[in-house]
């Protein structure tokens, strides 16, 4: 979906799987600066929005790691850090010169939950390091680095698609894309991961996409239908069939289901045939 008004800098088509999507809230050229340095073309996606509005459309309809908000940008700041608790699992920071006039608003920042204070002109070298620690995709990979015991992917091609899928932190990938990447054929990639008691590649893709819905349903402002319009799903039936085919659940009790009890139900689900491609 297009938003009108906004702009948006690097994310060319073909980028890698681990590029940042940042969305930006800023007024000010120096606060413009900042984002600039900290972000340049190619080393990640950045959307420039023209006020609060555009942000809540664009988290509304896709998979956002972070929000960066201008101190400077008055009411249209106020309204994103009123809402910033609705979106628990993705950072709102607030970059700020940090002079007595913006110290009412830096509290404010604090108790609606912003993860972090970026500091003009103290922050400016760090600030990328910052975003991408607090990243939705970095911890999502972080908290998934390793696969768990029971998808038993232990070779070094399976581990290195295991890597890359879940880099994407649950956006659409196919089986084409990740045999590019890895400079293989489409037919030898699914003949070479699902070896052993492994899953196939198509059900692997799924259930990572499912437990970044499960993370984004525990957000106060997405419903099922967000999840599934975020996550790239075709719809929200969609999700629902996913979720139900891989866990044997509804996507409306993802909300309510950590990540191992999402692995172990996978275990228990009998594998039902499918293709090697993710739908989505």
């Amino acid at each position: 979906m297009t938003v009108p008004g906004l702009k948006a800098s690097g994310g060319r088509s073909g980028e890698a799987p681990s590029a940042l999507h940042v969305v930006t809230l800023v007024k000010r050229e120096r606060a413009r600066a900042l984002v600039r340095q900290a972000f340049p073309r190619r080393r990640a996606h950045v959307v420039a929005a023209r006020n609060a509005g555009d942000v809540e459309t664009l988290l509304g309809t896709t998979l956002v790691d972070a929000v960066l908000i201008d101190a400077g940008a008055g009411d249209d700041a106020h309204r994103l850090l009123a809402r910033a608790e609705e979106f628990s699992s993705i950072p709102f920071l607030l970059i700020t010169t940090l002079l007595p006039a913006d110290a009412p608003l830096v509290a404010r920042a604090t108790e609606a939950g912003v993860c972090e204070i970026l500091i003009e002109g103290v922050d400016d070298s760090v600030a990328r390091d910052v975003v991408a620690r607090r990243a939705f995709s970095t911890r999502f990979e972080r908290a998934l680095s390793v696969p768990p015991p029971v998808l038993h992917l232990a070779t070094p091609l399976q581990l290195a698609v295991w890597r890359s899928i879940v880099r994407r932190a649950g956006r659409p990938v196919r089986t084409d894309q990740l045999a590019r990447e890895l400079g293989v054929s489409r037919e030898h990639l699914s003949r070479s991961f699902a070896v052993g008691a492994a899953p196939t590649l198509k059900r692997v893709i799924d259930l990572v996409r499912v437990l970044a819905a499960a993370e984004l349903s525990k957000n106060a402002a997405y419903d099922v239908r967000d999840v599934a319009e975020v996550l790239g799903f075709a719809s929200s039936s969609h999700l629902s069939s996913t979720t139900q085919r891989l866990v044997g659940a509804k996507a409306s009790s993802l909300s309510r289901l950590r990540a191992m009890d999402l692995l172990e139900r996978f275990a228990r689900q009998p594998a039902a045939p499918d293709g090697d491609d993710s739908a989505g």
